[in-house]
């Protein structure tokens, strides 16, 4: 064992990573577990310093030291994204991060650029509408409403290339991220669109723009010390953590789809070409030259995580348990999973979870297997909008939600889609080590570890009740929005100051 690489990943409830041989084989992985901030509604925020610095040395230092002493020939880190981390000259963060479309602060300033720039000509060199996942209007939001911190900073990064920055020096963002910095980046030039980010930025400097696999800098001294890592690693530029989830489970090719089971839902599909589509994100890719499409969830696993913690912290295995001797369609039961807002397709920041239904007779476990459907419809939603060029010819699910055979057997049921299952789970970690050795030359570009473990096939007998009630879905939430976003405003109003 003569060489190894590392690939760490910082999601959102957790950062992992995984020490890996060149041809897949895992040597060792860690995790940490951690929480992000919701400060005010809205708003979602982590402290890049406390929380993903710490993280990254944390996980670096245990794996180097269960290395055997094998060279650690590349790192890649990856992480949610796309965020805003506002930072020094020296990459000391003034404000804690702001995380990706989750955070729907910036309503004021997405319309206004929209405005100002115009929504035809940001759909056409964009690829997709301005939108809580864009940085720019974040960073407009900024400008606008600290500038106390706007004044100390000198650069600003995502999540990943924050990390890439603290471990290398270098100020470089990935392609994927970048096209994921609207207005900024344009789309068929795979460039920065300087004249809109010049004025969107405030006149702070553009990082260097780089394909995620790319070695941007080496290990300094100083990122050494504290990780455990050899001065000199060589450092890939990473990406945003569910494009790397995508690539460790081989999607690779044109009809490829992921449906990520996290704590929110994302889905990323390979394009041949960009396509602009106003309720879709159009991004660069992973590898060089290529793009993707993609769509996500606000909250997925998040939603369970939340439903475990109010019914007393009873055990997971025994809520999907009792969710299992539910019926499908919860005995009437019906949940719109918007308890974070709503990215796609309604981009909605002020839409608010709906429990439709319940009655005296329903207990905690129709409640979970509601979640459950309510995410599953969600999907379903999504993957018809993403069919506009056609089925994907294959949909692998990733991501810990797959770790609950019910949770993806109902997905299944209610879209009516075959999944398949990849053998190794571990994630975009995996997907950053992969990175990391095409990176540095170990490996072929081509290369693809993914192996499929089992297919998930819907059962015939559920769908009439569940095409049934997919229709009450989709007219669950234009028929109760203007109540939820009164209900959001009072929320608002109530906040102490």
């Amino acid at each position: 064992m003569d060489e190894l690489l590392l690939g760490i990943d910082m999601g959102t409830g957790s950062s992992k990573g995984v020490l890996s041989t060149p041809d897949g084989r895992i040597v060792a992985t860690a995790a940490r577990s951690h929480a992000m901030s919701l400060p005010r509604p809205g708003w979602a925020e982590v402290d890049a310093e406390a929380v993903w610095w710490n993280d990254v040395t944390s996980l670096a230092r245990e794996l180097v030291g269960r290395s055997s002493g094998a060279r650690i020939a590349g790192v890649c880190v990856s992480g949610v994204g796309p965020c805003l981390v506002l930072c020094t000259a020296d990459v000391q963060p003034v404000r804690p991060a702001i995380l990706y479309g989750i955070d729907t602060r910036a309503t004021a300033e997405i319309e206004g650029l929209t405005d100002r720039f115009g929504a035809d000509e940001v759909l056409r060199r964009c690829g997709k509408a301005l939108s809580s996942q864009a940085v720019g209007p974040k960073l407009l939001w900024a400008r606008r409403n600290e500038p106390a911190s706007w004044q100390r900073t000198a650069r600003w990064y995502s999540s990943s290339s924050f990390i890439t920055a603290r471990l290398s020096g270098e100020y470089v963002l990935d392609h994927l991220t970048a096209s994921q910095c609207d207005p900024m980046y344009d789309i068929h030039a795979r460039d920065w669109n300087r004249e809109w980010a010049d004025e969107v930025a405030g006149g702070l400097p553009l990082p260097q723009l780089a394909w995620s696999g790319e070695v941007v800098g080496k290990v300094t001294g100083r990122a050494a010390a504290e990780t455990g890592l050899a001065e000199g690693t060589p450092v890939s530029a990473g990406t945003v953590d569910a494009w790397a989830e995508a690539f460790s489970a081989g999607v690779r090719e044109p009809g490829d789809l992921m449906v990520m089971y996290g704590s929110t839902a994302f889905f990323v599909g390979l394009l041949t070409e960009p396509r602009a589509d106003p309720v879709l994100w159009t991004t660069a890719g992973v590898e060089p030259g290529t793009y993707t499409l993609a769509a996500g969830m606000a909250t997925s696993g998040s939603l369970t995580g939340w439903l475990q913690e109010l019914v007393g912290g009873v055990a997971y295995e025994q809520l999907v348990e009792e969710a299992s001797q539910v019926p499908p369609g919860s005995e009437g039961l019906m949940m719109l999973p918007y308890f974070a807002g709503e990215r796609t397709p309604h981009f909605d920041s002020r839409a608010r979870g709906v429990v439709a239904g319940l009655s005296l007779r329903h207990g905690r476990g129709h409640l979970f297997r509601a979640a459950y459907e309510g995410i599953a419809f969600g999907t379903r939603q999504i993957l018809e909008l993403l069919d506009d060029d056609g089925p994907p010819a294959r949909l692998i699910a990733v991501g810990g939600g797959t770790q609950s055979p019910l949770w993806t057997q109902i997905v299944s049921d209610v879209s009516g889609r075959e999944q398949a299952i990849p053998k190794e789970t571990i994630g975009a970690s995996y997907g950053d080590a992969l990175l990391a050795g095409i990176g540095v030359g170990l490996l072929e570009p081509g290369t693809n570890w993914s192996r499929i473990s089992h297919t998930v096939t819907p059962d015939d007998s559920t769908r009439d009740v569940y095409d049934s009630l997919y229709e009450t879905y989709l007219e669950l939430y234009p028929a109760t929005r203007p109540h939820v976003h009164q209900l959001a405003q009072l929320q608002e109003q109530t906040l102490p100051s």
